[in-house]
């Protein structure tokens, strides 16, 4: 293995490697290598977590065309349709029709049965 030298290193850099280097039982010239390994390995995976200019362009044209998908009474409204009690559609105030049709049905229920068995 080749040594490493390092020229002009911060002496707070220096106390660091010393002390990975210690906690790890590792001889400087092994701490250094590791460091610099981990060093590179997570720089290469951030480089390689952003996109490539022409990536990030047909990543933005496929969003914009997307929003612009104009609306129908389909299932391009799922997770966009207001709820009927914002709307006020059901004349009850702040209960829909889906929660007062469920409270119809529980206090419809005898009291004291167990519907499960």
């Amino acid at each position: 293995m080749t040594d490493i030298v390092l020229h002009d290193i911060d002496p707070v850099l220096a106390e660091r490697i010393r002390r990975v280097a210690e906690a790890r039982n590792w001889s400087p010239d092994e701490a250094l290598m590791h460091l610099l390994e981990h060093g590179l390995f997570a720089c290469e995976t951030e480089m390689a977590a952003r996109f490539s200019d022409t990536d990030a362009s047909a990543l933005k044209a496929a969003i914009m065309a997307l929003e612009s998908v104009p609306s129908d009474p389909g299932y391009s409204l799922i997770g966009r349709a207001p709820r009927p009690v914002d709307e006020g559609e059901w004349g009850h105030a702040g209960v829909s029709q889906i929660d007062a049709d469920l409270q119809k049905l529980i206090d419809e229920v005898p009291s004291g049965k167990n519907q499960a068995g």
